[in-house]
């Protein structure tokens, strides 16, 4: 579980990327969170757009593909999902500490 210092660091991280994937009316699928979890794997952080054409709620896709891929739900902000997940071999980004008070 990300602590809210982790998690603005990441969405900082994120601002910048452009999304990798996208969703569109057939919504979400194992071969989506196939790709999914291969792409998060190699850069830990990623963007995915929902289209205009998904009838489907943002939150609740970003929520279903974090939970399948086994990643972090960071931020949904209008129809853009931001997931993170610590990777195994390309550990790049190093979060802020948790501090407990």
């Amino acid at each position: 579980m990300l602590t809210g210092k982790q998690k603005r660091y990441l969405r900082s991280l994120a601002h910048h990327l452009t999304p990798i994937f996208q969703v569109g009316k057939g919504g979400t699928n194992d071969h989506l969170v196939r790709h999914i979890v291969e792409a998060i794997e190699f850069r830990e952080l990623i963007k995915i757009s929902v289209l205009n054409n998904c009838l489907d709620d943002p939150k609740e896709i970003g929520a279903e593909i974090a939970d399948a891929a086994g990643a972090e739900l960071v931020q949904v902000i209008g129809k853009t999902i931001v997931l993170y997940k610590e990777s195994k071999d390309n550990k790049q980004i190093v979060l802020p500490k948790a501090t407990s008070k």
